[in-house]
């Protein structure tokens, strides 16, 4: 067993001790040898390392059906960071940080490769000094989540001496269903306390700057209610297809995808009550409680609240785009939704007769998550002479270009009073001057510090799904006309109908 060099001779740790380091443990990563893994955990990871943020002995243990060495998954972990962190690789700092990364490989069925995974595990505690504090992920598809939570439990696995939590990558669940299925089966092999129900956009810089920027500043909160604000809109715009994935996509759609887990989880924030304090308990149960305000969706009715779309052929950015039901794995005649709009009205004292527009699809012309916060016109317009004004809007960038903008009237300079809209502009890149983290180093931070705080809570999973369930259920018989949007367009025309009838349109993106 190799043995924990000590801080001194740690090139990862040399420097001053930052506050949030959580205790010496180990993550446990299923599916291992997969894409996530590659792509976000293991350069998540040693980026959290390089910057100081990871104890002494922290230990990684891979495991999944591909058989390899300890060497051998070291080295694609290598070739994985070397790829996906932008910033050049300190060897010293590689050699101190792989020299925690293991193998195993793990065949659920088979009871003997389940006694050698326990076995590494307490060789790792022992050589390394991680105490027996784990963190679980389920880095796999969902329908192993329940197979692997069941042989954990049954190999007591599910505790340690220290402190044992597991992450759940998304979708938790297919359908309201299947979510409870799912939960009351983990539930049975772990705590809720032990359960991180992971959601890579609350992880995002600009996401958490939403509390702050809501309860830190007292020119906001006060307008923020239905006296002085219009309507809200959250976009999720993707320039991408399906890239790959129509076998998953074709059973999901982006209702499912988009709506029932990011944006619910941003409509949680901007919507809620401010919390007594930010122990992730607080937060969450207001979270909660405005989701729970919301107004549920008539079987009967749910045309007036909710909006589908399917992209034909077009053009992103100047390249051809086949058609939806072109792509891989696409059924020839599907009704997957690839465009899904929303319409949320929340019923409380903050909230009464403002809604909420949450919008998601594929193919858009441009990549791009924001919320506009459009509000309330004027009572009285003073300057005659001017051309009509836009709306003053607070926007929230969350992708690409992180930062903040407030649309409002100025004076042109002149005689007379002839008004333009201007723009106020905040950008995370030029005022702080550093690179954003990836949200994953921030989330599994996070769980191994215990902080729940930007996880979803299973009750909290399971009203959405609940709410969602009507539109579900009406959108399973085949749409009448689809693509009924062009690859390339912002959209079916059917969406900005469904705006026009209310008076109000959507932004400009």
């Amino acid at each position: 067993m190799e043995k924990t060099s000590t801080e001194a001779e740690n090139p990862l740790r040399q420097g001053l001790r930052l506050e949030r380091t959580p205790e010496p443990s180990t993550i446990l990563i299923f599916g291992a040898s997969g894409d996530l893994t590659r792509r976000k955990l293991v350069p998540a990871l040693f980026r959290l390392a390089r910057q100081n943020l990871l104890p002494g002995g922290f230990s990684i243990l891979g495991t999944g059906r591909s058989r390899f060495s300890h060497e051998e998954f070291r080295r694609r972990m290598r070739e994985a960071v070397d790829e996906f962190v932008s910033e050049p690789v300190d060897s010293n700092a590689w050699e101190h940080f792989s020299s925690g990364i293991f193998y195993t490989p793990t065949d659920l069925d088979d009871p003997q490769s389940l006694e050698r995974l326990g076995g590494l595990l307490q060789e790792i505690d022992q050589g390394r000094g991680t105490s027996g504090n784990r963190l679980i992920y389920f880095s796999t598809p969902p329908s192993l989540y329940v197979p692997i939570a069941r042989m954990l439990g049954s190999a007591g696995l599910n505790r340690s001496k220290g402190w044992t939590r597991v992450v759940v990558e998304k979708p938790f669940g297919h359908d309201l269903p299947s979510m409870q299925e799912l939960n009351r089966e983990i539930l049975e092999v772990f705590s809720e306390e032990q359960v991180y129900r992971i959601d890579h956009y609350l992880g995002k810089e600009t996401v958490q700057n939403i509390l702050v920027l809501r309860f830190s500043n007292g020119i906001f909160e006060p307008l923020w209610n239905r006296r002085y604000i219009d309507h809200i809109q959250i976009t999720a715009a993707e320039s991408l297809g399906v890239e790959g994935r129509g076998g998953y996509f074709d059973q999901a759609g982006t209702l499912r995808d988009m709506i029932q887990n990011h944006l619910f989880q941003i409509f949680s924030l901007i919507a809620m009550e401010p919390p007594a304090s930010l122990e992730a308990s607080e937060v969450r149960d207001e979270k909660t409680k405005v989701i729970r305000a919301i107004r549920p969706f008539s079987p009967e009715r749910v045309d007036q609240f909710a909006v589908r779309g399917q992209y034909g052929p077009g053009a992103v950015n100047g390249s051809p785009v086949p058609g939806y039901r072109e792509e891989p794995g696409v059924a020839p005649e599907s009704s997957a939704d690839t465009y899904a709009a929303v319409k949320l009205l929340v019923d409380n004292w903050r909230w009464a007769g403002v809604p909420f527009y949450l919008r998601s699809a594929k193919c858009m012309p441009k990549r791009v998550t924001e919320v506009a916060v459009q509000f309330r016109e004027a009572p009285h317009l003073l300057f005659e002479d001017s051309q009509p004004l836009e709306p003053n809007v607070l926007t929230l960038r969350i992708q690409p270009d992180e930062g903040i903008t407030l649309r409002f009237g100025a004076k042109l300079p002149g005689q007379g009073f002839k008004i333009r809209t201007v723009n106020m502009d905040f950008r995370y890149g030029t005022s702080f001057g550093r690179k954003l983290p990836e949200a994953y180093e921030r989330l599994l931070l996070d769980a191994m510090l215990g902080d729940s705080t930007l996880f979803a809570r299973g009750d909290t999973v399971e009203l959405c799904w609940r709410l969602l369930t009507p539109i579900l259920e009406a959108w399973q018989a085949p749409a009448a006309h689809f693509p009924n949007y062009q690859a390339g367009s912002w959209g079916p025309k059917e969406s900005g109908d469904f705006m026009k009838r209310e008076g109000r349109r959507w932004s400009r993106l």
